[in-house]
């Protein structure tokens, strides 16, 4: 049975949005290839504490703000890593190579051009979405209900955001589509059309899975950028990841005004069933801005909602 090592890295994010790598020593284990900094959890060390002794050691500063990003376990064969991965936001010093490793910061879409550990990857994908995603109002009829509800979360600085809407044919829906496409662009927001939509995802910036189609699809469907899906049950994550999609919605997770009798997760199957998959994945149902923090701390990437992300 492979080795179990815990690891924790942090993912130093600068004032313009860079992100920092490191490059591993050609001798050590995955030698040559760049990393996000950090080291082995020593016995009976949290992730967050051997992170902060880590970046000291590596780097030369001191975490003074951190949170939850993503936690992945990977095999390699030879030894089996938990990866337990920080967003760094604050730090005191100049981080440098105290190791005489080499350091780049890198944008974070360029990230995915970077040669890195298999266990890495995920990593990547967390860090270019944003904690937040918008369901569209699915109000069709009412288009400039749709469309304000957009603008609110535009304005408050949502960056993600799902195109769904039902009680309209098809060309009030393309057109309501191209408003809603149009704005996105204007704020920098990706925007993801739902399969329900019957809507290409290459119209978009990509393609959100129903459930329904989640569990007929047998493979990821080709000319995607981005490919999500809502799941419901450990069972769907684990389908939408042998799927290969980039991230998932998990819901229900709290009480929502629309299904007030379904069956909730709560938050502790909802990490439980998180910790199961290598996915960013959002809390869905129930959730409000305020909630952001709690759903980090229980291994979402973040929160995703209609009425309650923008009131």
């Amino acid at each position: 049975m492979s080795e179990i090592v815990h690891v924790a890295a942090g993912a130093l994010i600068d004032d313009l949005g860079q992100v920092l790598l490191a490059r591993r020593n050609d001798h050590a284990h995955q030698g040559g290839l760049w990393e996000f900094p950090g080291g082995k959890c020593e016995e009976g060390e949290t992730p967050q504490a051997a992170l902060a002794r880590e970046l000291r050691e590596e780097l030369g500063v001191e975490v003074t703000a951190c949170r939850p990003l993503i936690r992945v376990v990977h095999d390699y064969g030879d030894r089996r890593v938990w990866l337990h991965v920080f967003r760094v936001e604050a730090w005191e010093g100049l981080p440098h190579g105290v190791e005489g490793q080499p350091l780049e910061w890198v944008e974070p879409a360029a990230l995915k051009d970077y040669s890195m550990p298999a266990a890495d990857r995920p990593v990547v994908t967390a860090l270019r979405l944003p904690d937040t995603c918008l369901i569209t109002r699915s109000e069709g009829d009412a288009p400039e209900l749709v469309l304000g509800h957009l603008e609110r979360g535009l304005v408050a600085g949502v960056r993600l955001v799902q195109f769904r809407v039902f009680g309209i044919g098809e060309k009030e829906r393309w057109r309501l589509f191209s408003q809603v496409r149009a704005r996105c662009r204007e704020a920098d927001a990706l925007l993801l059309c739902n399969s329900a939509m019957g809507i290409e995802g290459v119209e978009a910036d990509g393609l959100h899975l129903s459930t329904r189609d989640l569990r007929r699809l047998c493979k990821r469907p080709a000319g995607l950028r981005w490919l999500s899906t809502s799941c419901h049950s450990p069972d769907d994550l684990c389908r939408a990841g042998m799927l290969g999609v980039d991230f998932a919605l998990l819901s229900p997770v709290l009480p929502t005004p629309s299904h007030p009798d379904a069956g909730l997760l709560g938050w502790t199957d909802f990490a439980q069933a998180v910790e199961a998959v290598n996915l960013p994945i959002y809390a869905l149902g129930g959730m409000r801005p305020d909630l952001r923090e709690t759903a980090w701390y229980h291994g979402a990437q973040g929160i995703a909602g209609i009425r309650g992300i923008a009131p």
